[in-house]
């Protein structure tokens, strides 16, 4: 692929996740505003987000810049155990270390039982399933493997990485010091989906850590943070006021803590990728 081709590549990629987020968004408020309940249109956004990116995305692909999906880690749904189990643990291990290591105070948002049945509902079919399947397609799918075509596998890597990183912090009003928190974490963070993807050759076992992950730490249920969360049902209120700890303005994902999963989680799929290598090049 060109540089200007593999350019138009990811930006249109972008561009896909934006236009369906929004279109998502609002067939859910017409949804709403014939007074289906809110836990539902929650759902309904989720689906129509992930399924009409993945529509549109695989069309892209196939018909715009013909290639085959696979060779943009889209191949026929499968999601093998050890990322399965990689899913669960990594984020119940990151939020177990903080509840039983740091001290805090458990703050509850009053919500009523429609309001915890919609923020748990949106936290778990958009926020969690859908957001993170659809960004690991866009990401770690077109965007990695577009860049691969055209340099190599480190700037296909390092390259999405940072732009990740770089996403989260835009429209934020944080400071400098959580902003260069949040985009060192978010290229870790990156770097430990891409070589998910590039070890097990698809964006689905990258996206169920991730999807996992958002549902654990930013579904909704209890978020740890140094100052309460209204938009939670639970808010595990720090003591401690260190960025490293805390993660400054982003909360726990951009955190010393979150960032040793992040490595450690990237090293074992970085050695299995290359012991994976060394078997076939031994066969």
């Amino acid at each position: 692929m060109s540089t200007k081709k593999v350019i138009g590549t990811s930006f249109a990629a972008i561009f896909i996740l934006i236009i369906t987020q929004v279109i998502a968004q609002v067939i859910a408020s017409v949804f709403v505003a014939i007074k289906i309940p809110y836990e539902i249109c929650n759902i309904i956004a989720g689906v129509i987000y992930v399924g009409l990116t993945y529509i549109i995305l695989k069309m892209f692909i196939s018909n715009i810049i013909k290639f085959p999906v696979s060779d943009f880690g889209i191949p026929k749904f499968e999601i093998k155990m050890r990322w399965v189990l990689t899913a669960i643990l990594l984020p119940l291990i990151i939020k177990g270390s903080y509840l039983l290591i740091f001290s805090g105070e458990y703050i509850s948002s009053n919500m009523n039982g429609n309001q915890i049945f919609n923020t748990l509902s949106a936290g778990v079919a958009f926020t969690g399933i859908a957001a993170g399947f659809v960004e690991e397609m866009v990401f770690r799918g077109v965007i990695l493997n577009a860049l691969k075509k055209r340099w190599n596998i480190k700037v296909a890597v390092i390259v999405p990485s940072m732009l990740f990183g770089i996403v989260h912090v835009l429209g934020m009003d944080f400071s400098i010091g959580s902003c260069l928190l949040v985009i060192i974490a978010g290229t870790m963070v990156g770097v430990m989906f891409s070589m998910i993807t590039i070890e097990s050759g698809s964006v689905w076992n990258s996206g169920i850590v991730h999807a996992v992950w958002n549902i654990v730490i930013i579904g909704g249920g209890l978020t740890i943070g140094e100052k309460m969360d209204k938009y939670s049902v639970m808010t595990y209120v720090l003591d401690s006021k260190s960025f490293a700890i805390t993660g400054g303005e982003f909360g726990i994902e951009s955190s010393a803590i979150s960032l040793i999963g992040y490595i450690i989680v990237a090293g074992i799929a970085f050695i299995m990728i290359k012991s994976g290598k060394k078997k076939r090049y031994s066969s």
